[in-house]
């Protein structure tokens, strides 16, 4: 199989969360192609299998197949492959499916599970549903682009919240706030209350960062009303239930702010055997690798607290490019993800071989 192609197509089949299901036919089909065992869950995740069956260790490979909304015409230019969810992340999660096809070729003795999750732009609900329903494996990759030399293990959590308020209309001569006005004020008591925690912290990941992702006013004659959708991204020590209270004090009586989800932060060890494997590959494919802690969030943080096991994300591809009209992918640089990977499975793969030999 011709790994541009399949890439190629995969990014040309759009799959907006929610709207899975064509991509997920173009995956089960080059899964296949590849000498993957196949199949669909109730969730709707794309599930692949290969490698030893029998074998002690169980490497789950967990991407993501949807992407956020947004028509990006798919080409390849000056070495890079343009096109919605290039980056984020079916540059990785096409890589995981070829690195496992070869590592199982070449007599990886894992059993390997490459998982293309739905919803992960959403609420991540195929990544809930495998925390729920799938046995904690012996360790996770995550599919996320940190670039080819990036070994991420850590995400900040994520709180996205609904603020609503609705009044009785009243003339603009009678003085009184307006919902309107008085979610502008709300607004800006977060922002300023954000910069109060942040005073003395130093580097993104270590902030309370809050977000307005949408407002918007309405008026039918009888009532007055506004709404808000926020999102507060926050690190590890800081608990969603405690920044939900402390935001409830800011609102006034007749308003109502409701959780809309929520994600723990999450970080994971350094010294595992995946986060080895990888510092290896990378080291092996000519590069030097480095620890990245992410603003964002991923599967990491739903999987990652459940199954307490080994994990670290990885991917080709610059994650400030995430979500973006230039969205692209560096061709070379993702040919050498798919490399590295090869030989993380093979490394963790020799690790159950010589641990199997010392037992006997």
């Amino acid at each position: 199989m011709d790994p541009l192609g399949f890439l190629q197509r995969v990014v040309s089949t759009p799959s907006p969360s929610g709207h899975e299901e064509h991509v997920a036919e173009v995956l089960l089909e080059g899964m296949q192609a590849l000498g993957l065992a196949v199949d669909r869950d109730a969730a709707g995740n794309v599930i692949g299998r290969t490698g030893d069956a029998e074998a002690a260790c169980h490497i789950v490979l967990l991407g993501h197949m949807d992407t956020v909304p947004g028509h990006i015409p798919v080409c390849q230019r000056n070495g890079s492959l343009y096109g919605r969810g290039s980056v984020d992340a079916k540059g990785p999660l096409v890589a995981f499916v070829l690195a496992a096809a070869r590592a199982a070729e070449g007599g990886c003795r894992a059993q390997i599970t490459v998982v293309g999750a739905v919803g992960e732009e959403a609420y991540s609900q195929g990544a809930h549903h495998l925390a729920r329903t799938m046995p904690a494996p012996s360790c996770v990759i995550i599919g996320e682009p940190g670039g080819w030399e990036g070994v991420t293990i850590g995400y900040k959590g994520v709180l996205s919240l609904k603020w609503d308020l609705s009044l009785p209309a009243m003339h603009s001569a009678a003085g009184a706030a307006t919902p309107a006005e008085i979610a502008t004020d709300f607004w800006r008591q977060v922002q300023s209350d954000a910069s109060l925690v942040n005073n003395g912290r130093s580097g993104h990941f270590d902030t309370l960062d809050p977000s307005l992702r949408a407002i918007r006013s309405s008026d039918d004659g009888l009532q007055q009303g506004a709404a808000m959708h926020l999102t507060l991204r926050y690190p590890p020590g800081m608990e969603a239930e405690g920044l939900l209270a402390r935001l409830s004090g800011f609102c006034t009586p007749e308003a109502h702010l409701q959780t809309v989800y929520s994600e723990p932060p999450f970080i994971a060890p350094k010294n595992t055997p995946p986060v080895r494997a990888l510092l290896r590959a990378i080291r092996t494919n000519g590069g030097s690798p480095r620890f990245k802690l992410k603003t964002g969030t991923s599967d990491m943080n739903v999987v990652g607290p459940i199954w307490q096991c080994p994990i670290v994300a990885y991917g080709a591809g610059d994650s400030s490019l995430d979500h973006t009209p230039n969205e692209h992918i560096d061709l070379d640089e993702w040919l050498r993800s798919i490399e590295v990977l090869r030989g993380v499975l093979c490394t963790l793969g020799q690790d159950v071989q010589a641990t199997a030999r010392a037992a006997v």
